[in-house]
């Protein structure tokens, strides 16, 4: 290998996690419900606990971060952990649990990375006709358990108020295989994004005024989308509406403060199809509008890209849940049908993999939001059916993975975008919301019979770039 790439002094190399996906002890020391429990139980197909075990786990989780060179670690904290009920009373042994966490990372120089809430809203914010975040009243409240977090945990000095707002629409209200989720209903997609964008700009601004040290910003996942043929004005078109959907409606939230008029024409339009309407308040705007300045930071969650193409007809998407792959299907009426580029590869889960659409992605940020601060790549990178043979997984593919999406990153920082670190997604194996246990993302394999932690050869593979701040072409 020839021609190494230089990191920049201080580029953060991280691992990523989330609460519901690694901690297990889902009902246990004064945890409250989310709608995750009961729906997973019904579908009875896999169960979240005891996930990677982190709970109990995390102190050698922590240690192979500083045995493999990771500085940094993204974590969640639950929010029922915290408050069972939402709101009211708190549960001191869940924030007891976040203080020990917290305090062995930063004593091993695994600074944690924050996030508030990462697809784990409580079940209270269901009940009694409740609908998570459609109900505004749960904006005031994530507010409160965020000024509370703020307060409570300043050994914190970087927090993510949401993990991909995108993803949380799309599963809600546009795949509908989440809990409480229903199909086709880009109204509410829209309506629940632009309520917790409201509900990060009001947790921005109390940030700032309580003058917490540290920063705060927000975590999506940003896909580009493309024409299948650049040179069809209806694919073009196909593309912009869908990357209204997944990018542009969170990102002018975020960098404008408001929607422009042509992503408010298209949201509008595609409500109506739907059948609904959004509701979108001065004071709404307002509040976005106050959160402009102190936006610190955009985690950006990237794994594939999409293919576009106009096409007229009935809603038809289905989730690849399986690894089957050629099983999805994704065709939503009023933008068109996702395809295949000829000589793009895919994993078996069907994500295209297309590492170029990460520069074009963070160039797009850097030139379409120039307010923007500074960009961490919060998760990158590729779910395998790894082979674990002998206590070695030879996992060949995600390392290449990981090396054409980090060069890309490079050229983008060489391209003038302030990029100050990448969390692969994942540092252990973990629980998927949608596929269970043969999904595995980790850079350590995990026997989940036995808790086991194995390093695979992309954790040392990882281990090299890290500490030595090179990539090798």
């Amino acid at each position: 290998m020839t021609n190494p790439m230089q990191f920049p002094d201080g580029f953060v190399f991280g691992g990523a996690t989330a609460a519901y996906q690694v901690e297990g002890e889902t009902r246990t020391h004064g945890k409250g419900k989310v709608p995750w429990d009961d729906f997973l139980a019904a579908q009875g197909r896999f169960s979240p606990d005891p996930a990677s075990d982190f709970y109990n786990k995390y102190p050698v989780d922590i240690d192979l971060c500083q045995r493999f060179g990771i500085n940094g670690i993204r974590v969640s904290i639950a929010w029922s952990r915290i408050f069972p009920n939402g709101t009211g009373e708190i549960n001191p042994e869940g924030v007891a649990f976040y203080h020990e966490l917290f305090a062995t990372c930063n004593n091993a120089g695994v600074i944690p990375y924050v996030t508030l809430d990462h697809f784990d809203t409580p079940e209270a914010f269901y009940q009694d006709g409740g609908e998570g975040f459609l109900t505004r009243t749960t904006i005031d409240a994530f507010v409160e358990y965020a000024k509370f977090c703020f307060a409570e945990f300043t050994e914190v000095k970087h927090w993510f108020t949401f993990n991909e707002i995108p993803a949380t629409a799309e599963g809600s209200f546009i795949v509908g295989n989440w809990p409480h989720g229903e199909k086709y209903r880009l109204d509410k997609a829209f309506q629940l994004m632009h309520n917790m964008m409201v509900a990060h700009a009001k947790a921005v601004v109390a940030f700032h005024e309580g003058d917490f040290e540290g920063e705060i910003g927000i975590v999506q996942n940003l896909e580009p989308k493309y024409p299948l043929d650049p040179n069809s004005a209806a694919d073009c078109e196909a593309a912009r509406m869908a990357d209204v959907i997944n990018n542009r409606w969170v990102l002018d939230a975020t960098f404008r403060g408001h929607y422009a008029a042509d992503t408010m024409e298209a949201a509008t339009k595609l409500a109506h199809i739907a059948g609904g309407e959004l509701d979108v308040r001065d004071e709404d705007i307002a509040a976005l509008t106050a959160a402009l300045p102190y936006n610190d930071c955009l985690g950006v969650n990237t794994y594939k890209c999409q293919f576009l193409r106009a096409a007229e007809g009935e809603n038809d998407i289905n989730h690849n849940g399986t690894g089957d792959k050629g099983s999805s299907r994704w065709f939503l009426k009023g933008v068109g049908e996702a395809c295949v580029r000829e000589g793009v590869p895919t994993t078996d889960w069907d994500w295209i993999i297309y590492p170029e659409g990460l520069y074009d992605l963070l160039l797009r940020i850097k030139n379409d939001y120039p307010n923007y601060k500074k960009i961490y790549i919060t998760e990158n990178g590729m779910g395998y059916k790894d082979d674990f043979e002998d206590g070695f997984i030879d996992d060949a593919p995600r390392i290449d993975y990981m090396r054409q999406h980090l060069a890309w990153v490079l050229k983008a920082i060489d391209g003038g975008v302030n990029v100050d670190g990448y969390f692969v997604w994942s540092l252990q194996d973990q629980f998927s919301w949608t596929n269970g246990y043969n999904k595995r993302y980790g850079l350590f394999y995990i026997d989940f019979e036995t808790q086991k932690r194995y390093p695979k050869a992309s954790a040392y593979w990882y281990k090299n770039v890290a500490e030595t701040g090179l990539l090798m072409a």
